[in-house]
């Protein structure tokens, strides 16, 4: 999974990084907002609009965000 969003974004939800995504790969869910691992093409764009700080390359989440990890795939996992 390219990009995670973290626990900033739980109750802003703001989205700058949805209006940047050149593939709509970002979705709502009810405490944040998702990157869709298998939609999502890598470009980066979502991280620097993120007003927050919440959006991380997979291998650059802080350690005490980790869990934001497998949150995210498996909030894609319930949805199929």
């Amino acid at each position: 999974m390219p990009y995670v969003i973290t626990e900033p974004c739980i109750g802003v939800k703001d989205k700058s990084c949805v209006a940047v995504c050149p593939v709509d790969c970002i979705y709502e869910g009810e405490d944040q907002l998702y990157i869709n691992p298998d939609e999502c093409i890598d470009c980066g764009l979502c991280e620097p609009e993120c007003p927050v700080n919440a959006i991380y390359p997979d291998t650059e989440v802080p350690p005490e965000w980790r869990h934001y990890i497998e949150k995210n795939a498996n909030f894609f996992k319930q949805k199929k």
